[in-house]
């Protein structure tokens, strides 16, 4: 989403870091293109204005810091700025009497019912909660089944919502049945509109005023950009909202309503979802969006993201193999799966610093196809195979060819950039200076035809 808008920020600070001193002209055609940046990405003329003055501020005023010179002092105060505008992280609140009641809202397609599911996964999986997913809108066709079905699939307790009982009805008999079920939060998936209307706004505030939820969460699709703010001020006006969740947020859309959102409105955003997967859901870091926005990477995410899926133990033995060129083949087919996992090729690149540009030059849907190809490839090789590569002569790259449907020559540059990876790996066994870097060059020789 915010690929336009750091690519430009990009060009803008790569001048400046190449000024040994800054002069007020320099500043002011510096903040004359991020102005312009952020104006083309959507973000609130206000904001924008505020913005740009706090940084000029700093900047002709500033002190340069001994390991900084003041090109990457004003980079400095961009990225402070940024995170400012942001607002601040802000978990949801558990710290209540069970059952926690969480309540979300929104216009119909911004995404409630499939962030309801998301939430419940991440409290259960992060927070070690015990939730129910209660389907409210009896409007939206099939929107209850929708959510028993999410629900179901990820063996999470869902309220049976009888479709002609009214939406308060259903989340008094479902906040009973918690309450019976030793579930310690619950979850509304309440009604959403096309549109703002009256009738909707009354629902709404009658289920709060009943229920006093502990969260009354908006859910906002970051797609519609700046009318997505206008929303968020008409449901807080009417609802006062406890936190913002902004969906959709791996899109093309031009970002805007992130930027803008967290100043205008004064509420923090709590969740930012970045895919169609269960677990695509991150809680939201102002400082780690600001340094992805501004190409410094995310490592943290990034180390996150792998811990769930590998384990302490795993990592060792990984990193024990790498360093002494025993990564097989097999090795190599359960990390891509892992890898998948984690989310797209280029999302992860970009949480790696300095590696924002060869990110956004990559296709992950012809990513993806390729390793759907490595992975027939690999499957369909013998055991031993798998273990020593060395032994797959022509007869056996023939035999494995026709089994995977793919053809010898592809099976040669499996191999190939395989041996070249691992010789990689061996270098990159502990992490150094630029270990990150070859990380994400490991991750280019990964598979075939990624680099060509």
């Amino acid at each position: 989403m915010f690929n336009s808008l750091s690519s430009k920020l990009e060009a803008t600070f790569k001048v400046l870091r190449n000024r040994g001193k800054l002069t007020a002209e320099d500043i002011d055609q510096s903040l004359q293109e991020i102005r312009t940046a952020l104006l083309d990405a959507d973000v609130n003329v206000h904001v924008v204005k505020e913005f740009c003055e706090a940084v000029k501020k700093q900047a002709l005023g500033m002190k340069v810091l001994k390991s900084l010179n003041p090109g990457q002092m004003v980079i400095k105060f961009v990225h402070d700025e940024l995170i400012r505008i942001l607002g601040q992280y802000t978990p949801v609140s558990l710290r209540h009497a069970p059952p926690v009641i969480i309540m979300v809202v929104g216009l119909q397609g911004s995404g409630k019912t499939t962030f309801c599911a998301k939430l419940a996964k991440h409290l259960r999986d992060e927070n070690k909660r015990r939730p129910l997913l209660v389907p409210a809108d009896i409007y939206r066709p099939a929107a209850i089944e929708q959510l028993q079905i999410l629900g179901n699939s990820l063996e999470i307790d869902t309220f049976p919502s009888d479709l002609n009982a009214k939406p308060l009805d259903i989340c008094e008999s479902a906040l009973t049945y918690a309450q019976r079920s030793n579930l310690d939060t619950v979850i509304l998936d309440t009604a959403g509109r096309l549109q703002i209307d009256a009738p909707m706004m009354n629902e709404l505030v009658g289920i709060i005023q009943a229920l006093n939820p502990h969260e009354v969460l908006l859910v906002c699709d970051a797609m519609t950009g700046q009318e997505a703010v206008n929303v968020a001020k008409g449901f807080d006006s009417q609802l006062d909202i406890d936190g913002i969740v902004i969906t959709k947020l791996d899109g093309d859309a031009r970002g805007g309503a992130v930027l803008s959102m967290a100043s205008v409105i004064k509420k923090p955003i709590k969740f930012i979802g970045v895919g169609e997967k269960p677990d695509a859901l991150e809680a939201f870091y102002p400082d780690r969006l600001a340094s992805r926005i501004l190409g410094m990477g995310d490592v943290l995410t990034l180390i996150e993201k792998a811990a769930k899926h590998v384990s302490l133990d795993d990592a060792k033995t990984l990193q024990k193999k790498m360093t002494k060129d025993q990564f097989t083949l097999q090795d190599f087919c359960d990390q891509m799966k892992v890898m998948k996992n984690m989310g797209s090729m280029s999302s992860m690149m970009k949480m790696i610093p300095g590696m924002n540009q060869m990110a956004q030059k990559i296709d992950d849907q012809q990513v993806d196809k390729q390793m759907k190809h490595v992975e027939a490839i690999i499957l369909s090789m013998t055991k031993e195979e798998r273990s020593e590569a060395d032994i797959i002569d022509g007869s056996r790259r023939r035999r494995i060819a026709k089994g995977s449907g793919t053809s010898v020559e592809e099976v040669n540059r499996l191999l190939k950039d395989f041996s070249e990876m691992r010789k990689m790996m061996k270098k990159f066994g502990k992490l150094g200076p630029n270990g990150m870097r070859g990380l994400a060059g490991m991750m280019k020789g990964a598979m075939p035809g990624f680099h060509r």
